[in-house]
């Protein structure tokens, strides 16, 4: 396309943006003759000169990584006018330095916006009828906010029960649970979730509000990445499985109900035929509603890349993912079938991809739910069946369900506050 560019037209001027950006900037810019900006994830204020630059026909670059820069004044605009949710960052960065993860390097050490900001942009979206915000964050639930002197500072959150960090944690400041307080009482109306959290920064007094706000969804992402305590030894994840299986137990005390995903990465370096077994048990043992499934691949950089080897051959990891997939599948469908039978309270997204005469929506757990497109009831003086939109909430009766999806006929609109999840 560069090269077809009319000259009417003016050059073509490519730009490649992000974290893979830094990682890669020499191979790019050297190999790449084609590309004439670089930018990393920390330099999009610096994309005016960068494009100037751009302009005199020399390559530009910035992967400059900071030590504080949050885009907290950076306020995102709404592309899509019929959108029921939204993303909203709230951290960048982690200190966590799992052995076999990029993200320190090519995202920096942890930094939190401030909560005033944060609040800003949920209440933002709740004026323009957004109905679902997800916070998000490298390590979501270690937000930490020392910024700010208009709200106290609270004492230090311990970390989950048998948990361990490479890191010396940091006192004082507002933290995820003062935070989720905060954001969750913005609109009793708007969903509230989060990801992709460490689950070392799960202290009861989070589960606590989990339990107690109705709009905060009862449902937790907790990457568990392996079963094996010598792969998580080697990992560097700070928990033994035993930890790992007495949070979950913990979990489902405080929260009854509540629907748990998780990460799990398979051949890892000098992964044992044993160790994979001790996954696929912890797969079994736990039953997700919903999980990502990833082969190892090994990055540059990291401490895996430094010290270990990746010795597990493809198509063993090939096959093992195949088998985390299955029992993953397996559990899944016996946890959805569960739910046949219930009513579930929906927060409809729009038409169903598959037929233009269903509409589909996700319940609390996040588990899509699809039901049939038909009228609730009608308005007599109008003459006009009410119909569910994207952003209503409706009740939904399961009929049946599978490993991905559930099933189920319309019952009613509803209110978020006024309506439980499951009965």
């Amino acid at each position: 396309m560069k090269r077809k560019r009319c000259k009417s037209q003016g050059p073509l001027r490519i730009g490649i943006l992000g974290c893979m950006a830094e990682r890669l900037k020499e191979e790019i810019l050297q190999r790449e003759k084609m590309v004439d900006i670089l930018a990393g994830p920390d330099a999009y204020r610096d994309l005016p000169r960068l494009l100037s630059v751009a302009e005199t026909g020399q390559q530009a670059a910035n992967v400059l990584l900071s030590l504080d820069e949050t885009y907290a004044d950076v306020m995102p605009v709404q592309t899509s006018s019929n959108s029921v949710s939204s993303f909203v960052s709230i951290m960048r960065g982690c200190n966590n330095m799992c052995t076999y993860c990029i993200v320190p390097f090519t995202r920096g050490r942890e930094r939190s916006r401030p909560v005033h900001s944060i609040l800003e942009e949920v209440k933002m979206l709740s004026s323009q009828g957004i109905k679902e915000v997800t916070l998000l964050g490298q390590n979501v639930n270690s937000y930490l906010d020392t910024s700010s002197l208009q709200f106290p500072t609270t004492n230090a959150s311990h970390l989950s029960r048998g948990f361990s960090t490479i890191y010396k944690p940091r006192e004082g400041g507002l933290r995820f649970v003062d935070l989720l307080d905060q954001v969750s009482s913005v609109d009793p109306e708007m969903r509230i979730r989060f990801t992709s959290p460490h689950p070392k920064d799960f202290p009861d007094e989070v589960l606590h509000l989990i339990r107690e706000r109705h709009n905060i969804c009862k449902q937790i992402h907790i990457p568990a990445q392996s079963g094996s305590d010598r792969v998580l030894e080697a990992m560097r994840r700070g928990y033994t499985r035993g930890a790992y299986l007495d949070l979950v137990q913990n979990i489902r005390e405080h929260i009854p109900g509540v629907s748990l995903s998780s990460d799990f990465i398979t051949g890892f370096c000098q992964e044992t035929e044993e160790d994979h077994q001790q996954t696929l048990s912890l797969l079994r043992d736990v039953s997700y509603n919903a999980a990502f499934l990833f082969a190892y691949s090994m990055r540059k950089k990291t401490r895996a890349f430094h010290r270990l080897k990746d010795d597990v051959p493809p198509e063993v990891k090939k096959r093992r993912l195949e088998e985390l997939i299955a029992v993953f599948r397996e559990e899944a469908e016996k946890v959805n079938q569960r739910d046949v039978g219930s009513t579930q309270l929906v927060l409809v997204e729009g038409v169903s991809k598959r037929s233009s005469l269903e509409l589909c929506g996700r319940n609390d757990g996040n588990t899509k739910v699809i039901f049939p497109d038909v009228p609730i009831a009608s308005n007599s003086s109008l003459g006009d069946d009410i119909r569910a939109r994207p952003g209503d909430y409706v009740l939904v009766k399961i009929t049946s369900s599978s490993s991905q999806s559930l099933r189920g006929r319309l019952l009613d609109l509803a209110k978020l506050q006024s309506s439980p999840a499951i009965s």
